[in-house]
């Protein structure tokens, strides 16, 4: 690790415009990405004594190496900068102060013809309106198949849909009223689409019309005798009003607001948000993170620039309600209303509905912080731990911040993948895992071979090192890392501390062996076998034994297991493909368009097998020497030898029968 001061740049040089700034660690990573009013005030404050620092900026700074800065017109600029680099370079010191999981949404497809209400996670389309986020799926089901009893709207998928449009019948919810089957052309696209739209309404706050609506008409149909009518239209009184049961009343104009609140202590921060929309709460949603080196201001800052830098403008509602207001609210403000496309309101509250609904989200944030630190208390101090017990007991030269685990899965030699899973700071790093599919040559740019590939554990451990540190030498020479095309960062631009193979000392060998051809010579190499939980290096003979109970056995455990699970995961995939493969995969010069036009023009293998080779020339794109070559391949007839006619032997023979 290198002293700060070693890197520092003179404060001379450092402007004192607004600006993002990056550190970079020895290998070119950027691991930590910030931004400043005043750059030369702000990169200062870093290059002090470290035992003044906060531990987490000290870290930082004697991890990094250089330090680069890109200077703005604005601070509305700056924060548009920060967020596209963080999400770019996804720096280790950079924490993030959102949940990674992915809420449900209850979302209605208006952009499709047949507007289609599901649940949906992930990124917003567009075209798609949705509501939430929802805690559970299941609330969502629920809440559908509430309302669908008023607005009969579709829920089917588009094949099911397509499926009844041509058999001509609806599905079940067609026939119990809870869908207006426009499958089957009960309604057309018009009047399916109001509903849509009046489904939305009553989900976006605009419930009171519709009740009062289907009241007026249960009176109309009581007064006319009709009680059949009356009572259903009963029924879809009290089916409205449990949906809207489910989401409380809390603002009576009728707001858009998203309410914020923190409890943090020294180490880590609990946020919880309630979402409401049209003045009842629709969604909530609540996460821990570690509390970075920064005051809670700082802390409201980065929360509202994660949670919203990658949303749509509707994503964004006209209040945004906080416990404190960011450093720069301002600027903030002027951002959240550009991504919004009209004014938003970011204040704190201080009476009234309002304050009242802060105070409940800050009890939920307090219980939730007590609840993590009773569920993962001594954590963080077991990560050191193992991280110090590892150095310790495997006698390496600093702490593993960085550790791989490989692992190999085949069945009896067959579809052999290779997995890597990485860990930093003791923690999965999912986005850093990659798979790989074992060629069968130890050269890393050979070419797939044709057909199953046997190949032995340690041989296939071999390649997959060999590739992978390849990569990393070639990644290494791009300028500070990154790809000459995109600018983006390479993905083994740098090496870990630690190999961990899953495997024992013939494993451990072939990895070290792949390392070591390479010329690298600072990674250290071992590998934790199964039956005994023993730990082996390199050329010595007896294995290495931690003690049972020790954080360091624990977390090669976790990464020899994590490592095994997404080996597994890859080689039941690939196999699964190669079990369900068709008859046409492998001819030559048969690709996919081809396959299926063919599969078109006859509607199956079977018509394809028994068809002659004229007739296979008719379809588009299928010439006279294709169509011999797919005859030959499925009727199983072998090619006529080639002879040569001044002497009679025979030159090609791909029977292999001797001349």
């Amino acid at each position: 690790m290198a002293h700060p001061s070693s890197y520092r740049p003179k404060p001379g040089e450092i402007p004192t415009d607004p600006g993002v700034y990056r550190f970079r660690d020895k290998d070119g990573r950027v691991i930590y990405v910030g931004k400043a009013k005043s750059l030369r005030s702000r990169l200062s404050s870093y290059f002090q004594d470290i035992g003044q620092l906060h531990p987490r900026t000290a870290s930082m700074v004697t991890s990094g190496a250089s330090v680069e800065w890109t200077v703005v017109t604005t601070e509305v600029e700056a924060l548009q900068l920060e967020y596209s680099w963080i999400k770019e370079f996804d720096p280790r010191f950079n924490v993030k102060y959102r949940d990674d999981k992915s809420y449900p949404y209850l979302a209605v497809t208006m952009g499709e013809e047949f507007p289609r209400a599901q649940v949906m996670r992930g990124a917003k389309r567009k075209g798609t309106r949705y509501f939430g986020p929802y805690a559970h799926a299941w609330a969502i089901r629920e809440t559908l198949d509430q309302a669908m009893r008023v607005f009969p709207m579709r829920t089917c998928s588009a094949g099911v849909f397509k499926r009844a449009g041509q058999v001509g019948r609806p599905c079940l919810l067609g026939y119990i009223d809870k869908c207006s089957a426009p499958c089957v052309g009960r309604v057309d696209a018009d009047e399916h689409r109001a509903i849509a739209e009046e489904f939305c309404d009553f989900m976006a706050g605009e419930s009171s019309r519709f009740v009062k609506r289907l009241d007026k008409k249960m009176r109309e149909a009581s007064d006319a005798l009709e009680f059949e009518q009356a009572a259903r239209l009963r029924d879809d009184i009290a089916a409205l009003e449990r949906v809207l049961e489910k989401s409380a009343v809390v603002f009576g104009d009728g707001t858009d607001a998203d309410v914020f609140a923190l409890a943090d202590d020294e180490l880590e921060v609990a946020v919880q948000v309630f979402h409401v929309r049209g003045g009842r709460i629709r969604g909530q949603r609540g996460w821990v993170a570690e509390k970075e080196f920064e005051t809670v201001p700082e802390v409201v800052g980065h929360l509202l620039q994660q949670l919203y830098g990658g949303e749509e403008g509707e994503g964004v509602p006209r209040e945004v309600l906080v416990p404190v207001l960011p450093e720069d609210a301002a600027s903030m403000g002027d951002w959240l209303s550009g991504l919004r496309g009209s004014r938003v309101d970011l204040r704190v509250p201080q009476r009234g509905d309002k304050k009242t609904l802060m105070e409940t989200v800050e009890r939920n944030a307090t219980q939730s912080l007590a609840r993590h630190k009773v569920a993962r208390a001594g954590d963080l101090t077991a990560r050191s731990q193992a991280l110090q017990q590892l150095q310790e007991f495997l006698e390496l030269d600093e702490s593993p911040l960085r550790i791989e685990c490989y692992d190999i899965s085949h069945v009896q030699g067959t579809q052999v993948v290779g997995s890597m899973v990485v860990f930093e700071d003791g923690l999965a790093r999912k986005g850093e895992y990659r798979r790989f599919i074992i060629r069968g040559h130890e050269d890393g740019d050979a070419a797939p071979s044709e057909g199953p590939v046997t190949i032995d554990d340690t041989a296939a451990m071999h390649e997959v090192l060999t590739r992978r540190f390849r990569r990393y030498l070639k990644d290494r020479d791009e300028p500070r890392g990154l790809d000459e095309e995109t600018g983006r960062p390479t993905r083994f631009a740098y090496p870990p501390q630690l190999v961990v193979v899953d495997g024992g000392l013939p494993q451990v060998n072939a990895a070290a062996r792949a390392i070591e051809d390479l010329g690298i010579v600072d990674v250290a190499v071992v590998g934790l076998a199964k039956r005994l939980e023993e730990v082996w290096v390199p050329g010595q003979d007896f294995p290495v034994v931690l003690p049972r109970t020790s954080e360091g056995l624990y977390l090669l455990q976790r990464l020899r297991d994590e490592a095994h699970r997404f080996a597994i995961t890859f080689h039941r995939q690939r196999r699964s493909k190669a079990m369900t493969n068709s008859a046409l995969d492998g001819i030559p010069g048969l690709g996919e368009v081809k396959r299926k036009a063919l599969l078109r023009h006859f509607g199956s293998v079977k018509k394809i097998r028994a068809a002659e080779p004229a007739e296979l020339a008719e379809v588009s794109g299928i010439g006279p020497t294709l169509a011999a070559t797919i005859h030959r391949e499925l009727s199983g007839t072998p090619m006529e030898p080639t002879v040569n006619l001044m002497t009679g032997e025979i030159i090609d023979d791909e029977r292999g029968n001797d001349a």
